[in-house]
């Protein structure tokens, strides 16, 4: 049932919100140039690695030594803009298509994480990631690793098609009013390093 839900809402909503996803191309290529799209490997259910896509929201500008810029300094004001309203996420129904994600799960984070995870951190993978989840309507990235953690693992355990429902209701009203876009001085959130390790605010 839950992928049949997916599979329609996602065809439905690449339908509706094509107009939206082609501005959106057109102002990414003025504002960022090449590429529209940023693809990165992310851990799906059980761990399996796929590659995410979202809308590119950063520049690429390196320091002297031609390395990349932290993410906070190459998060332009076009890429907040994206970010607040998660224009950025739209191309994931396309992963939603392909059967990698869902449209509700704990959102796939960064393969490195994987070996940092405590033994009931690591339940978060026993669902499938999704676009909106748990976490994301209950503080999104102004709440520590640990709290998300906790909600993901929750939502695993929990998981409803009523819960879900719950879930993209309260997801269109974080949209309507936008919070918890990003952790301070960070693009989105501090790296996570472990559950031993001290973060920088």
């Amino acid at each position: 049932m839950k992928r049949l839900i997916d599979l329609s809402a996602a065809i439905l909503l690449l339908i509706l919100l094509s107009p939206v996803m082609l501005i959106t191309v057109i102002l990414v290529r003025i504002k960022l140039g090449k590429p529209v799209l940023f693809k990165q490997e992310r851990p799906g259910l059980n761990g399996k690695p796929f590659i995410l896509l979202k809308f590119r929201s950063m520049t690429d500008a390196k320091d002297g030594d031609g390395v990349l810029l932290s993410d906070y300094l190459r998060l332009t004001s076009f890429g907040v803009f994206l970010r607040k309203y998660s224009l950025d996420e739209l191309p994931q129904l396309l992963n939603v298509l392909k059967g990698e994600i869902s449209l509700v799960g704990p959102r796939p984070l960064l393969m490195e994480y994987l070996p940092l995870y405590s033994t009931e951190q690591a339940k978060r993978h026993r669902v499938k990631p999704g676009i909106t989840g748990w976490a994301q309507v209950n503080g999104r990235n102004a709440i520590t690793w640990e709290e998300k953690f906790k909600l993901d693992v929750w939502y695993a355990e929990h998981q409803s098609l009523r819960l879900d429902l719950r879930i993209l209701l309260l997801t269109f009203m974080r949209i309507v009013r936008p919070a918890g876009i990003s952790n301070a001085n960070h693009a989105t959130m501090p790296p996570f390093r472990g559950n031993d390790r001290h973060y920088d605010a």
